[in-house]
């Protein structure tokens, strides 16, 4: 049976039980231990982000995995914490709401690098890595979801660290 996958924004949210079925650990470093299912992805976007890797590597740089696979419960969690933390309006910009992260779908990643001691900071875009990450990630198949420049569409602040697979056949989950 073939895995469906799914997107989704603040529009399209996934149910709380949603997990994908085809998650394998991501072939590339992370900064998690290896249990941690935030070093999983989607089987489809696997060789893409593996050959990423490697060529980014081959350049002689260092990305690193920081996040990938992330549960409703989790982003749950990260979602309050924020709020708690920041306020509401801080929180709706920067961190996406449980059902709404495309961490969820299996098929987004986090990365960063050394060079901003592997932060998920805007500072990320002006390495080394992040600078070919810009010029490279879509050779790969991989898009970015959250630039300066579609911001006021999406609803969220800029985050050059995070990536999306995409996956030809993803699709926003039917409730």
């Amino acid at each position: 049976m073939k895995t469906k996958h799914y997107i989704t924004d603040r529009y399209h949210p996934l149910p709380p039980d949603y997990i994908p079925e085809d998650l394998v650990r991501a072939p590339v470093p992370f900064i998690a231990p290896v249990y941690d299912m935030k070093r999983c992805i989607s089987l489809v976007a696997y060789e893409p982000l593996r050959k990423m890797f490697k060529a980014c590597f081959k350049e002689g740089l260092n990305l690193m995995g920081i996040s990938a696979f992330r549960s409703y419960d989790r982003q749950k969690e990260l979602y309050e914490n924020s709020v708690r933390e920041h306020g509401r309006e801080y929180a709706y910009s920067h961190v996406a709401m449980p059902g709404t992260s495309e961490h969820q779908t299996g098929l987004a990643i986090d990365v960063s690098c050394p060079g901003v001691d592997y932060d998920l900071c805007e500072e990320f875009e002006e390495t080394p890595e992040g600078i070919w990450l810009k010029k490279n990630a879509s050779d790969f198949g991989f898009t970015f979801s959250f630039t300066k420049e579609n911001s006021s569409f999406t609803g969220y602040v800029s985050e050059p660290w995070h990536i999306r697979y995409i996956c030809k056949d993803a699709t926003y989950y039917d409730l």
